[in-house]
């Protein structure tokens, strides 16, 4: 499995919300940046990706500090770390008092249909709530906006239906309805982020770069297959086919932080995923991401998340517990 898999792999979506939209110029729609959007959407969310689809006519998004974007039908937006922003007919469209996020999630169904009677556009809403560490790892280096024209990809076209399945499943209270939701989110955001690993506009910097990168690529991909391998610099500049020194560096310089300091974030996020969705054994987990004891797995785990695995572990269940 390569490493942007394994990572979405451990994606943990806690909420998802879909918001169809229908507007007539002029209009507009404004989102709150997402510590505000947090709460709305799940108890105890910690970070809330969101993102817009334009699947009819065409409209500008415009964030404080930067040009409008334009969108047309096709492209979706996503806001990596979740800027407060607004969806227009046209730059500088004051919104309107219906159009605030508060407000839209107290309907049911969530939809927004309004303007001032000229050209159409349609678009939908997410707002998905996923683990911070997690989500901080996938955005860096992205810049406040990422733009894609999914309908250029193979993936578009099922996409596109995938989104207004989800708007269906939105509007019916059937049991499991949030769990299709927060998959067809999940879907949703890993495709639109292979399909901008292949921009122009990818950037240099960042982990998503580091995927595209041969050498800090390769050792991403090695670390990723093998986590619970023990590891040393040395071992992982032979895997890759290069020097201690030249891996060290690139590493640091793409990813921001050093290969070995890398592995143990990821190995945290491993255990941190399992200690939420099982009931296994500390020392189990504990060798799954590579630590030989349990007292040394929760060192590691208490310097990354501030409480030892047990009392995590605790507080996820009794988080589920208040959420149901």
């Amino acid at each position: 499995m390569d490493a942007l898999s394994e990572t979405l792999r451990v994606v943990r979506l806690m909420g998802a919300i879909f918001i169809n939209g229908r507007f007539t110029a002029p209009w507009c729609y404004q989102s709150p940046h997402a510590d505000y959007a947090a709460p709305l959407l799940e108890p105890g969310a910690e970070r809330v990706v969101i993102f817009h689809m334009i699947t009819e006519g065409e409209c500008y998004v415009e964030m404080a500090g930067q040009p409008p974007v334009h969108l047309v039908a096709g492209d979706a937006v996503v806001f990596p770390q979740g800027d407060a922003h607004r969806m227009a007919s046209a730059p500088g469209v004051p919104a309107a008092t219906g159009a605030k996020l508060d407000v839209v999630l107290s309907r049911r169904p969530r939809k927004l249909s309004y303007g001032g009677g000229g050209a159409v556009t349609r678009l939908v809403c997410g707002y998905m709530a996923c683990d911070a560490r997690l989500a901080r790892m996938l955005m860096a280096g992205l810049p406040s906006i990422v733009k894609v024209h999914v309908r250029g990809s193979n993936a578009g076209v099922w996409l596109e239906s995938s989104l207004r399945y989800a708007l269906s499943e939105a509007r019916s209270p059937r049991p499991g309805g949030m769990g299709v939701l927060a998959k067809l989110s999940e879907v949703f955001f890993i495709e639109v982020l292979r399909i901008y690993m292949n921009e122009p506009t990818l950037g240099t910097t960042g982990w998503l770069a580091g995927l595209s990168d041969r050498i800090v690529g390769a050792a991403l991909g090695a670390l990723h297959k093998s986590p619970a391998h023990a590891w040393t610099l040395e071992d992982l500049a032979s895997q890759v086919g290069t020097s201690r020194s030249v891996l060290a560096e690139r590493f640091q310089l793409i990813v921001g932080i050093a290969p070995m300091q890398y592995l143990t974030q990821w190995r945290m996020l491993m255990a941190a995923n399992l200690l939420a969705g099982s009931s296994a054994p500390l020392i189990r987990i504990a060798e799954e991401v590579g630590y030989q004891t349990d007292t040394a797995f929760s060192r590691a785990f208490s310097r990354e998340y501030g409480v030892p695995p047990a009392k995590w572990r605790r507080s996820q269940v009794e988080k589920k517990i208040q959420e149901n």
